[in-house]
Order: structure tokens, then C-alpha cells, then sequence
């Protein structure tokens, strides 16, 4: 069985995948926001089922609901390839409210709102598959209940809901491992970071203990090479491995430059210049955010205030500048990106 899982960017969202991915192994994974992330997303994974027709799929939809009209055109798409010899089941298990009318019209659009998605989820995969009847059960339980009771948020007297205060703001603020670039490593630190907590759970002050550990339990995810470091430098030499593995992808050029692109990445100023260090061979480093607005690092071998001058208007040192694209379109496609800023550079006299 091949499994396509699209689930919710928060706490309840990515607990979904952690208890998919323990009962499945294997999959395909996505998260998404409300709005164009979940329009882009519906349309990759149903291109990316097709080239699986002799496959069983399970769709799995969790922790998002879908307007009528995603629902509906959804519901054609999956009909038409079943239609085709496709053997796709689609299921949605959600507790929003707002998807009411989608899970009146859909009988594959299951919503309950006095569970959580991650219990919906737990309980779907124990009554459908046997899942969690094993030893695995003794942590996934109870983090199960502490995930439900914090986001219901129905009870703050039940036993675990501190705990989930902490699960909350640990698997939000996760900002070490770029979720756009390296959506699947980003993904997997949050998952890694939850297993991990579950083992302070049945602990007395266990939400004291798991606030305590959270710095180190970043680091022990993020040390490649079993030396300790800050969680700044060894964030930078794990992004720097992760980006020379798609640095062909991330190439731009200017003049005869090389220049690495980034989207999203957000404070540049320490991987850009490691990365720079590692990689001689590239000149100019650039990240754009989701709004538009551009840093750019060098380290002696082009001036980037001039490029950022040229480019938006922008400017700063010769080797960090910045400017602000006015027509930016924001996109969860790199490629999109790419080529928006690779013609602005070929564009420059």
C-alpha cells in the first residue's frame, strides 16, 4: 500500500504523521497551512499518486478541513482515476467545525469536533488496523491525551495538559531545519522531537523535565559529527550538509558568479557565510522571504549592495545588503522562486 498523508503545520498536525509513520513506516508526507498551501498541495500529491496505478493508495487527510468546494473538486478528481483503473481510498479525519458542510456531502470526510485530529487518528488506526496494540502503546497514549487536551483545550485540570503547553510551543518553534527547502528533514526533527518527549511524560513534573531538555534534545538531533557545539554553529553545519546536497538545484548566476538561493531560510548571516567558507566556488549567497524582501551575503568576490541597489533599490555593505521586491509573488514551488530571481539577474546590465 502506498500512502500519500497531508496534514496541518502545528501540534496536531505533524502527531497525526508521528502516529502514521509508526504503524506504516513508509509514505509520503505534506503539511500545509489554510489557503494556497492547501490548493497547491491537494493538486502535487494527486499528480504524484498517478504514477502509482498499480498500487493500492490511502489518501490520508488530517487536522485541515477543506472548503465545499476543495471537497468537491477533490472528490471528482479521486472518482475520475478510480474510474481509470486506480485503486485510491480517500480519507479525511478532521475536528474543525467549519468543514460541516464538506462532511455532510462526502461520506470519506469524517469530522468530529470533540477530539483532537491526533485522537481521531489514534483511534481510526486502533479500530481499523489493530495499530497500537503493542508495547508502542505505552508512550503513544499518553501523549495521544496530552496532545487532545491541549488542543481542545476543554480541561486544564487533566493530568497532562501542562505537558501539551509544552509539546505546543516545542513543535512550533522549530525553526532550526528550513520547512521549504527540506520539508521532509523538517518534518522528521519535529516527529523526532515528540518520540523523544514522550519519554518524560509518565514522569512526576514531566512537562518541567521536557521544558528543560528541549535545547538538548535539539542538539542531539542536530550533531552530525558527535562534537558538541552551540545550537547556532551546529544548526549551521547541518544546514550547510543539507545544502550541499541540493546546491546544483540552489544555483544562480550572476555575471559569471555563482550565487546559492534560498527561500524562507530567515537568518542568513551565520549558514550563508559557512557556506561560503565550504564552498569556494560560489561567490553570493541570497535568501527571499515569503513577503519579498531579500538578503544577500558575499565574502569578497562581488559586491552585493551593488546587486541589491540594482535589483529592488536595495543596498547595504559589499558583503551584506538587503532590498524588497514589490512584485514578489509568494509560492510554495522553489522553482517558481528560482526562476523569479534568475531573471531579475539576467535582467541587470
Amino acid at each position: 500500500m502506498k500512502i500519500f498523508h497531508l496534514s496541518h503545520t502545528d501540534l496536531d498536525g505533524y502527531s497525526c504523521q508521528l502516529l502514521m509513520k509508526e504503524y506504516f513506516n513508509d509514505g509520503f508526507y505534506f503539511n500545509a497551512n489554510y489557503g494556497l498551501e492547501v490548493k497547491l498541495n491537494l493538486k502535487k500529491i494527486v499528480q504524484d499518486i498517478q504514477e502509482y496505478k498499480d498500487d493500492e493508495i490511502l489518501f490520508f487527510i488530517t487536522d485541515l478541513n477543506l472548503t465545499f468546494q476543495e471537497a468537491k473538486d477533490l472528490d471528482k478528481e479521486i472518482n475520475d482515476l478510480n474510474e481509470n483503473g486506480f485503486n485510491i481510498k480517500l480519507q479525511l479525519l478532521d475536528h474543525h467545525a467549519t468543514g460541516q458542510k464538506s462532511a455532510d456531502a462526502f461520506n470519506w470526510y469524517y469530522l468530529d469536533t470533540k477530539r483532537c485530529a491526533t485522537k481521531i487518528v489514534y483511534d481510526y488506526l486502533n479500530t481499523t488496523y489493530n495499530a497500537f496494540l503493542d508495547e508502542k502503546n505505552s508512550w503513544i497514549k499518553p501523549l495521544v491525551d496530552a496532545i487532545n487536551a491541549i488542543d481542545i483545550w476543554v480541561d486544564k485540570e487533566v493530568k497532562n495538559f501542562e505537558f501539551g503547553k509544552v509539546l505546543l510551543r516545542m513543535v512550533s518553534q522549530v525553526r532550526e531545519i528550513n520547512n521549504v527547502l527540506f520539508p521532509d528533514l523538517n518534518r522528521d526533527f519535529r516527529i523526532y522531537l515528540l518520540k523523544e518527549s514522550a519519554k518524560y511524560i509518565n514522569e512526576e513534573n514531566g512537562n518541567i523535565k521536557l521544558d528543560n531538555e528541549i535545547h538538548f534534545l535539539k542538539k542531539n538531533f542536530l550533531m552530525q559529527d558527535g562534537c558538541d557545539d552551540t545550537i547556532d554553529n551546529l544548526s549551521a553545519k547541518y544546514l550547510v550538509s543539507c545544502l550541499d546536497k541540493l546546491k546544483e538545484k540552489l544555483t544562480v548566476t550572476y555575471k559569471g558568479h555563482k550565487g546559492l538561493l534560498t527561500y524562507t531560510l530567515g537568518s542568513i548571516s551565520i549558514p550563508a557565510n559557512a557556506f561560503l567558507v565550504a564552498n569556494d566556488d560560489y561567490d553570493f549567497f541570497i535568501d527571499v522571504s515569503k513577503k519579498g524582501n531579500a538578503s544577500f551575503r558575499a565574502d569578497g568576490k562581488v559586491d552585493v549592495s551593488l546587486i541589491a541597489q540594482a535589483l529592488a533599490n536595495g543596498g547595504g555593505h559589499p558583503n551584506a545588503s538587503g532590498c524588497k521586491f514589490e512584485d514578489f509573488k509568494e509560492s510554495i514551488d522553489y522553482n517558481d522562486i528560482k526562476t523569479y530571481i534568475q531573471n531579475k539577474l539576467d535582467n541587470l546590465k
